[in-house]
């Protein structure tokens, strides 16, 4: 399902007239000034968390190197003495 689809569900069968209604009474409540703020802030937001689901991502599609560290602490045993 594309997101227009998903959008179209959750608001359903709103018209031109209410979606103005809804932008006029953000309006009022959050000022002009403050929108822009906002959306601002809401761009970062979702840019980190893309970044950080990508990283996540590559993180876990990843082949992990051997560690050679590993190797190096283990001893290899003596003959019996």
């Amino acid at each position: 399902m594309n997101a227009l689809a998903a959008i179209l569900l959750l608001f359903g069968n709103l018209g031109t007239t209410e979606v103005i209604i809804i932008f006029i009474v953000i309006l009022l409540l959050f000022g002009g000034k403050k929108i822009p703020e906002l959306m601002h802030g809401l761009g970062k937001g979702v840019r980190s968390f893309k970044k950080g689901m990508n990283e996540l991502e590559d993180e876990i599609n990843s082949t992990p190197a051997p560690d050679n560290k590993e190797k190096s602490k283990e001893q290899p045993k003596e003959g019996n003495k």
